[in-house]
């Protein structure tokens, strides 16, 4: 079946400069998002939807599923404004590529620990109007099944994004799968979700709120399986969360 969603960017996010009330793309960041969709698309077929979805302004806080290394360049690949990601400590500790990923917006997080300094500075960004993403189940996918995702992303959702936007990542664990050193070709969908307000986010308690959001990414991964012909993931059972 062939897919049919549309794929168009939010018109309002036109041109080299946004409104003064959200996070500006450097020279360096255009450079890099540019290199990087020229590598991505010369080695798999990429197609995205919901780009209509970003939104315009705000702190936006995407929630998205983990499959594989390619993930965090592919939460960004149909956005317009820039993203910041939390990064594993261990990565600023070379100087030199310390200094590269923060001028990608990185910043370190303390992996296995709550780590509340980077809660706090995650909270800092969506607070000042930037977009942060969040891969909420922790780990990566094994085979492509969506796993429960963490209740601490409800804390930002709920306290300091001005928005959260549900995102799906699939493919790209058959193209990168956490067993392999190095990836293999293929096809990798990626997927926005409707934007879910703080307010909406406020009428949930926070397991509620990420096993809702949880539901929103399984939907879209059901319906664009179904799409393309793939064996679509039972979440029905007991195993589910």
């Amino acid at each position: 079946m062939p897919l049919t969603l549309s794929s168009y960017p939010n018109v309002k996010l036109k041109g080299l400069r946004f409104s003064e009330e959200v996070q500006q793309l450097s020279l360096f960041y255009r450079l890099s998002r540019r290199i990087s969709h020229v590598v991505i698309c010369s080695l798999w077929q990429v197609r995205v939807f919901g780009r209509r979805y970003e939104p315009d302004s705000g702190g936006v806080l995407y929630l998205a599923n983990h499959q594989s290394f390619l993930d965090p360049p592919l939460l960004c690949f149909g956005l317009q404004r820039p993203v910041n990601f939390m990064a594993r400590e261990e990565l600023f500790r070379n100087r030199q590529f310390a200094r590269l990923i923060r001028a990608l917006h990185a910043f370190p997080v303390k992996a296995g620990t709550a780590d509340i300094g980077a809660l706090k500075e995650a909270m800092r960004r969506l607070k000042s109007g930037r977009q942060v993403g969040l891969f909420p189940e922790g780990t990566r996918s094994v085979d492509g099944r969506i796993g429960p995702f963490l209740p601490g992303a409800a804390m930002l959702a709920q306290r300091a994004a001005d928005w959260t936007v549900p995102v799906l990542i699939d493919g790209a664990v058959e193209c990168w799968p956490r067993t392999r050193k190095l990836p293999l070709p293929g096809s990798i969908i990626v997927q926005y979700g409707q934007p879910i307000s703080q307010a909406e986010a406020r009428e949930y308690d926070s397991e509620s709120f990420v096993h809702m959001v949880r539901g929103r990414v399984t939907d879209m991964q059901s319906e664009i399986r179904k799409r393309v012909g793939q064996p679509v993931f039972d979440y029905s059972g007991p195993q589910a969360d």
